[in-house]
């Protein structure tokens, strides 16, 4: 198996400290829709709303049909290479319009991939990402006080809301990994199939 051209990539989440990141090796073959997944399963979020990249002036995501002025280019359509081919080294990445999670992701290395390895890939990362319908940074700052402090008059209703305890440097690196590898996995058999689709 040949190696593939691969593109390093540095996610930060914005406006954190200490920072929450991770790192991963994503084909640049990949269209945005899946370094969505990806973003999704190396940072912990649940995708179950809204989302966009920007590049430039361009936005990239799901359109909708009811709103075809938004400028919004469809996320499945654009490879990974072609942003790199325009020379972007930087994009950004919003998640939940109503928290308002932003992400810069930062292209450090394009290159070939190691050949008996399935990309995407998790590479690194620390800290877990916050909650899904926290409240924005805002929200996720007073739901770490409240978790953090047993006497906090919140602690009980967001440990509860939450489902038990929150340690915000566990980023369950095993777990990470697995979400990230089953991208892999669906992306090689899917390979896999259309080229025995293919006549021979």
């Amino acid at each position: 198996m040949s190696a593939e051209t691969v593109a390093r990539l540095h996610l930060v989440l914005d406006n954190i400290e200490p920072a929450i990141w991770r790192r991963v090796d994503v084909p640049v073959t990949a269209s945005l829709k899946m370094l969505h997944d990806v973003v999704q399963a190396a940072m912990g979020w649940e995708n179950c709303h809204l989302w966009h990249f920007e590049a430039g002036d361009h936005r990239y995501g799901v359109p909708d049909p009811m709103w075809s002025e938004s400028g919004m280019a469809a996320a499945k359509n654009v490879k990974l290479a072609a942003l790199l081919d325009r020379g972007m080294k930087e994009l950004v990445y919003t998640y939940d319009m109503g928290d308002d999670w932003r992400h810069t992701i930062t292209v450090e290395t394009v290159g070939p991939g190691e050949p008996d390895v399935k990309y995407p890939r998790f590479v690194a990362g620390e800290r877990r990402c916050p909650p899904e319908d926290v409240g924005g940074l805002p929200g996720y700052e007073m739901f770490l006080d409240a978790m953090g402090d047993p006497t906090h008059e919140e602690h009980d209703r967001l440990r509860n809301w939450y489902g038990g305890p929150y340690n915000p440097d566990d980023i369950d690196e095993r777990f990470t990994r697995r979400a990230v590898a089953a991208i892999a996995i669906r992306r090689h058999a899917g390979k896999l199939a259309y080229q025995k689709s293919r006549p021979q």
